[in-house]
């Protein structure tokens, strides 16, 4: 017999979707037997499944270990091999908030990926934030993804009302996210730019029009320039609605590409900054997250401004451009 205490993070789902995480390797039809015959209990009490959990609940298994370990199937939470030293610029017992680096993933694009969200799970385990037990039924998980080579603020929810919270804010467009970037040519005027996106599968790129077209999705962009060079302009934009490759296709599409975007950019730029600074990939930065006025469990983040300083090759092109 195996007895299990349901808490923060497992309350408010569905039973049989808990006992489908635990017992990953179980067939459903087999966790409905257990049920019915009380091999499975939530409470002392016969359950059907459909029960939404509650904290404090006591669920038991009477089943053998051997039965239960083998349908809970291999441990994957095992630490990995490479370990980083995050720049975790927040961190709270709901969320953290990490500036990516460029050159790393936001969440795996394939299966045997490393990306930040394992990394911010294994810097939890090392805090013991979270423990091999409690990941088998709920994993801390990042919210907002950002490309490869753009760094920044991403935020991960570690617990499920951080992780539901947060996904809710982000779907509602009520928590406002701002970029630094570096485009070619002058910019002088603040401006929203508004257009129609559409993604290439198969090129992982896409394109931008004015008008809608089929499987395009509305798109708009603020931006106000900070300072430039003749030449060149620093840019601080405020993403409006969130899409892949949105802010770089976006200031392309307007004559305006980021310098180092290889896929959107423009050749002589991308050499001019590789030449002079070593960038080899888009100076674009998500530098700031400003959360709206909150209430309840995460009222501690209402109204807060979180911000990230630029890697050190931006640095370098803002002193030799902008100073």
């Amino acid at each position: 017999m195996r007895e299990l205490n349901i808490g923060t993070n497992e309350a408010g789902q569905r039973f049989d979707k808990y006992l489908s995480k635990y017992l990953k390797d179980a067939p459903k039809s087999f966790i409905y037997k257990m049920l019915r015959k009380k091999n499975i209990t939530r409470n002392g009490k016969k359950a059907d499944g459909s029960e939404k959990l509650s904290e404090g609940d006591i669920i038991k298994m009477f089943m053998s270990d051997e039965t239960i370990d083998k349908f809970m199937g291999v441990n994957e939470n095992v630490l990995l091999k490479t370990q980083v030293n995050l720049d975790v610029v927040y961190e709270d017992s709901n969320i953290i908030i990490v500036n990516k680096p460029v050159g790393m993933l936001s969440q795996k694009a394939e299966k045997n990926d490393v990306s930040l969200n394992e990394y911010i799970i294994e810097y939890l385990y090392g805090k013991k934030k979270v423990t091999d037990e409690s990941l088998r039924t709920f994993r801390p998980s990042v919210c907002n993804r950002l490309d490869r080579n753009t760094s920044g603020l991403v935020i991960a929810g570690c617990s499920l009302t951080g992780t539901q919270t947060l996904s809710k804010m982000l779907k509602d467009r009520t928590i406002d996210k701002y970029y630094y970037c570096i485009v070619d040519g002058v910019m002088t005027d603040k401006k929203k730019v508004s257009g129609y996106l559409k993604k290439d599968e198969k090129t992982n790129k896409v394109t931008v029009t004015a008008e809608k077209k089929e499987g395009s999705s509305y798109i708009e962009t603020y931006y106000e320039p900070v300072k430039n060079n003749g030449k060149l302009t620093l840019l601080r934009i405020k993403l409006i609605t969130g899409k892949p490759h949105q802010i770089r296709a976006h200031l392309a599409w307007t004559g305006h590409p980021i310098a180092g975007d290889y896929k959107y950019g423009n050749k002589k730029l991308n050499q001019y900054v590789k030449n002079g600074y070593g960038c080899n990939s888009q100076l674009l930065h998500a530098g700031e997250v400003t959360f709206p006025v909150l209430s309840g469990e995460m009222k501690n983040l209402s109204g807060m401004c979180i911000k990230a300083d630029v890697p050190e090759t931006f640095k370098n092109v803002i002193k030799g451009e902008f100073e």
